[in-house]
């Protein structure tokens, strides 16, 4: 599942870098929190990975 925004994107990048133990799970705020939780690192690295180009920063209805 591709990221929808550039925060969508961020957000998956922080919780795969705290399921993979760089980053603490202490550190995470947000969405990345329920994130790391929820997904698997196959989900997260998936949406981490899309192109940025062409994303809004933050997803609008």
């Amino acid at each position: 599942m591709p990221a929808k925004s550039k925060a969508q994107q961020k957000a998956a990048g922080a919780a795969l870098s705290a399921k993979r133990g760089d980053t603490p799970k202490s550190e995470l705020k947000g969405a990345s929190k329920s994130m790391v939780e929820s997904m698997t690192e196959k989900e997260l690295e998936e949406m981490a990975s899309t192109p940025r180009k062409g994303k809004p920063e933050h997803k609008g209805d």
